[in-house]
């Protein structure tokens, strides 16, 4: 019985074994793998700062271009306007789900009330009675319904 004991202790010596070793393997391979994103991250955190500073520089330039004709308030004043309608349209382009209003009705597209889930479809035009579809016959009065006859519901 001893024999058995000794690989008792021996096979979960080996299980243990291989756990850490998988749980080093696998702890090693995360690591690699965020080192290549933090560095991928930080290179595009750099590429938005540097673009920051050549739109800066660049909207410095025209504000200067337009100072040589107009007054400084004026050249300042346009300049804004113009990076104003260039944030709109960039603003306008980041959002390609929405839908833009057709000539003559303006969709809007409500949320449901609780906040979550995916917003109502919108609401048609024209109700579909005046569209030419045919009315649904009217629902009797409780005075013409007749008590002998037998009762269905819709």
């Amino acid at each position: 019985m001893e024999r058995l004991d000794h690989l008792e202790h021996l096979d979960k010596h080996l299980v243990d074994e291989l756990a850490q070793v998988a749980r080093e393997t696998v702890r090693d391979e995360l690591r690699e793998q965020t080192r290549k994103q933090r560095r991928t991250a930080m290179l595009y955190a750099a590429s938005g700062a540097v673009a920051l500073y050549a739109g800066a520089a660049l909207a410095l330039a025209v504000g200067l271009a337009l100072a040589l004709g107009l007054p400084d308030w004026a050249a300042a004043l346009i300049t804004a306007v113009i990076l104003g309608a260039v944030a709109y349209v960039l603003r306008g382009a980041a959002r390609p789900g929405t839908s833009r209003p057709t000539a003559g009705r303006a969709e809007t597209v409500a949320a449901p009330p609780s906040g979550l889930g995916t917003p109502y479809p919108p609401m048609p035009p024209v109700a579909p009675e005046a569209a030419g579809t045919p009315e649904p016959a009217a629902a009797p009065r409780h005075d013409d319904i007749d008590p002998e006859q037998p009762h269905h519901r819709a």
